[in-house]
Protein backbone atom coordinates (compact mmCIF):
# COMPACT_ATOMS: atom_id res chain seq x y z
CA UNK A 1 0.00 0.00 0.00
CA UNK A 2 1.33 3.77 -0.62
CA UNK A 3 0.80 5.60 2.21
CA UNK A 4 2.56 8.95 1.49
CA UNK A 5 1.74 12.02 3.75
CA UNK A 6 3.34 14.81 1.90
CA UNK A 7 2.80 17.80 3.61
CA UNK A 8 3.84 21.78 2.10
CA UNK A 9 3.35 25.22 2.74
CA UNK A 10 0.88 26.62 0.27
CA UNK A 11 1.48 29.68 -1.55
CA UNK A 12 -0.55 31.74 1.50
CA UNK A 13 1.20 30.22 4.30
CA UNK A 14 -1.02 27.48 5.33
CA UNK A 15 -0.42 23.62 5.52
CA UNK A 16 -1.47 21.43 3.07
CA UNK A 17 -1.27 18.07 3.51
CA UNK A 18 -1.55 15.13 0.55
CA UNK A 19 -2.68 11.53 1.93
CA UNK A 20 -4.89 8.55 0.98
CA UNK A 21 -8.22 9.76 1.69
CA UNK A 22 -10.01 7.45 4.29
CA UNK A 23 -13.63 6.78 4.77
CA UNK A 24 -13.71 10.30 7.78
CA UNK A 25 -13.28 11.88 4.63
CA UNK A 26 -16.60 11.24 2.74
CA UNK A 27 -18.33 14.08 3.71
CA UNK A 28 -15.77 16.64 2.65
CA UNK A 29 -15.51 15.00 -0.48
CA UNK A 30 -19.20 15.38 -1.32
CA UNK A 31 -19.52 19.16 -0.17
CA UNK A 32 -16.72 20.05 -2.39
CA UNK A 33 -18.14 17.70 -5.27
CA UNK A 34 -21.26 20.38 -4.71
CA UNK A 35 -19.47 23.50 -5.51
CA UNK A 36 -17.74 21.84 -8.30
CA UNK A 37 -21.06 20.49 -9.64
CA UNK A 38 -22.49 24.62 -9.15
CA UNK A 39 -19.71 26.22 -10.66
CA UNK A 40 -20.73 23.98 -13.65
CA UNK A 41 -17.35 24.11 -15.89
CA UNK A 42 -14.40 21.91 -15.30
CA UNK A 43 -16.35 18.70 -13.35
CA UNK A 44 -17.74 15.53 -15.21
CA UNK A 45 -20.20 14.78 -12.61
CA UNK A 46 -23.85 16.48 -12.68
CA UNK A 47 -24.75 14.89 -8.87
CA UNK A 48 -22.32 13.91 -6.16
CA UNK A 49 -22.41 10.83 -4.87
CA UNK A 50 -24.26 10.25 -1.05
CA UNK A 51 -21.91 10.36 2.07
CA UNK A 52 -22.79 6.40 2.25
CA UNK A 53 -21.94 5.75 -1.88
CA UNK A 54 -18.31 7.93 -1.11
CA UNK A 55 -17.50 5.87 1.52
CA UNK A 56 -18.50 2.89 -0.29
CA UNK A 57 -16.19 4.11 -3.30
CA UNK A 58 -13.00 4.54 -0.67
CA UNK A 59 -13.70 1.04 0.21
CA UNK A 60 -13.49 -0.01 -3.16
CA UNK A 61 -10.60 2.15 -4.44
CA UNK A 62 -8.63 0.73 -1.47
CA UNK A 63 -9.37 -3.15 -2.17
CA UNK A 64 -8.10 -2.63 -5.79
CA UNK A 65 -4.90 -0.69 -5.16
CA UNK A 66 -5.77 2.28 -6.69
CA UNK A 67 -4.53 5.53 -5.75
CA UNK A 68 -7.44 7.86 -3.89
CA UNK A 69 -5.60 11.18 -2.44
CA UNK A 70 -7.32 13.51 -0.68
CA UNK A 71 -6.02 17.56 -0.33
CA UNK A 72 -6.47 18.71 2.93
CA UNK A 73 -6.12 22.22 3.70
CA UNK A 74 -7.78 24.00 6.64
CA UNK A 75 -8.82 20.76 8.49
CA UNK A 76 -10.69 19.49 5.19
CA UNK A 77 -10.42 17.93 2.30
CA UNK A 78 -10.57 20.42 -0.35
CA UNK A 79 -9.46 18.37 -3.70
CA UNK A 80 -8.54 14.95 -4.97
CA UNK A 81 -6.57 12.91 -7.17
CA UNK A 82 -7.64 9.37 -8.55
CA UNK A 83 -6.15 6.72 -10.46
CA UNK A 84 -8.13 3.72 -11.19
CA UNK A 85 -5.97 1.14 -12.73
CA UNK A 86 -7.09 -1.14 -15.56
CA UNK A 87 -9.44 -4.24 -14.14
CA UNK A 88 -8.39 -6.44 -17.04
CA UNK A 89 -5.00 -8.04 -17.01
CA UNK A 90 -4.00 -6.92 -19.75
CA UNK A 91 -4.55 -3.27 -19.00
CA UNK A 92 -3.05 -3.14 -15.21
CA UNK A 93 -0.16 -2.03 -16.33
CA UNK A 94 -2.13 1.76 -17.50
CA UNK A 95 -4.44 4.31 -15.16
CA UNK A 96 -7.71 6.67 -15.91
CA UNK A 97 -6.19 10.04 -14.10
CA UNK A 98 -9.31 12.04 -12.49
CA UNK A 99 -8.76 15.58 -10.13
CA UNK A 100 -10.53 18.50 -8.97
CA UNK A 101 -9.57 21.09 -6.14
CA UNK A 102 -12.60 23.13 -5.02
CA UNK A 103 -12.46 27.17 -6.42
CA UNK A 104 -11.09 28.40 -2.44
CA UNK A 105 -8.14 26.19 -2.91
CA UNK A 106 -6.59 26.78 -6.39
CA UNK A 107 -3.99 29.27 -6.89
CA UNK A 108 -2.28 27.55 -3.74
CA UNK A 109 -0.13 25.32 -5.76
CA UNK A 110 -2.08 22.18 -4.95
CA UNK A 111 -2.29 21.36 -8.05
CA UNK A 112 1.37 21.29 -8.83
CA UNK A 113 2.03 19.18 -5.53
CA UNK A 114 -1.06 16.93 -6.48
CA UNK A 115 0.89 16.19 -9.62
CA UNK A 116 4.11 15.64 -8.02
CA UNK A 117 2.72 13.18 -5.36
CA UNK A 118 0.76 10.95 -8.20
CA UNK A 119 4.14 11.40 -10.36
CA UNK A 120 5.72 9.07 -7.54
CA UNK A 121 2.72 6.46 -7.41
CA UNK A 122 2.40 6.01 -10.73
CA UNK A 123 6.30 5.69 -10.69
CA UNK A 124 5.62 2.74 -8.61
CA UNK A 125 2.15 0.97 -9.66
CA UNK A 126 1.91 2.15 -13.77
CA UNK A 127 3.64 2.78 -17.66
CA UNK A 128 0.76 4.79 -18.90
CA UNK A 129 -1.21 7.39 -17.54
CA UNK A 130 -4.18 8.62 -19.44
CA UNK A 131 -6.96 11.51 -18.69
CA UNK A 132 -8.87 13.71 -20.58
CA UNK A 133 -9.37 17.63 -19.93
CA UNK A 134 -11.93 20.25 -21.60
CA UNK A 135 -9.96 22.33 -24.51
CA UNK A 136 -11.48 25.49 -22.06
CA UNK A 137 -9.62 24.49 -19.34
CA UNK A 138 -6.30 26.27 -20.66
CA UNK A 139 -4.93 26.17 -16.93
CA UNK A 140 -5.39 22.28 -16.24
CA UNK A 141 -3.91 21.72 -20.13
CA UNK A 142 -0.74 23.56 -19.49
CA UNK A 143 -0.29 21.88 -15.85
CA UNK A 144 -0.91 18.65 -17.89
CA UNK A 145 1.74 19.83 -20.64
CA UNK A 146 4.10 20.84 -17.97
CA UNK A 147 4.06 17.51 -15.87
CA UNK A 148 4.87 15.55 -19.30
CA UNK A 149 1.34 14.63 -20.68
CA UNK A 150 0.67 14.52 -24.41
CA UNK A 151 -2.12 14.77 -26.51
CA UNK A 152 -3.20 11.77 -27.96
CA UNK A 153 -6.77 12.23 -29.39
CA UNK A 154 -9.47 14.89 -29.40
CA UNK A 155 -13.10 14.32 -29.47
CA UNK A 156 -14.55 17.27 -30.93
CA UNK A 157 -17.72 18.99 -29.51
CA UNK A 158 -17.87 16.52 -26.88
CA UNK A 159 -19.26 18.96 -23.94
CA UNK A 160 -21.84 21.63 -24.10
CA UNK A 161 -20.29 24.50 -21.06
CA UNK A 162 -21.30 27.32 -20.41
CA UNK A 163 -23.47 27.82 -23.73
CA UNK A 164 -20.33 26.45 -25.97
CA UNK A 165 -19.43 22.81 -27.36
CA UNK A 166 -16.07 21.74 -26.35
CA UNK A 167 -13.25 19.57 -27.36
CA UNK A 168 -12.75 16.46 -25.03
CA UNK A 169 -8.67 16.22 -25.12
CA UNK A 170 -7.03 12.75 -24.63
CA UNK A 171 -3.82 13.13 -22.87
CA UNK A 172 -1.13 10.81 -21.89
CA UNK A 173 2.13 10.18 -19.74
CA UNK A 174 4.39 6.71 -19.59
CA UNK A 175 6.27 5.73 -16.94
CA UNK A 176 9.15 3.27 -16.38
Amino acid sequence: MFDLLLEFTAKDGSTVKLRPVKEEDAEDIVKAVESIIAAGEFIQKEAPRTVEEEKAFIREMQQKGNMYLGAEWNGRVVGIARVIRGELQMKKHTGIFRTWLAREAQGLGIGKKIMDYTDMWCEQHIRKLSLTVFSSNEVAYQLYRKYGFHEEGNQKEQAFINGEYVDELWMAKFYK
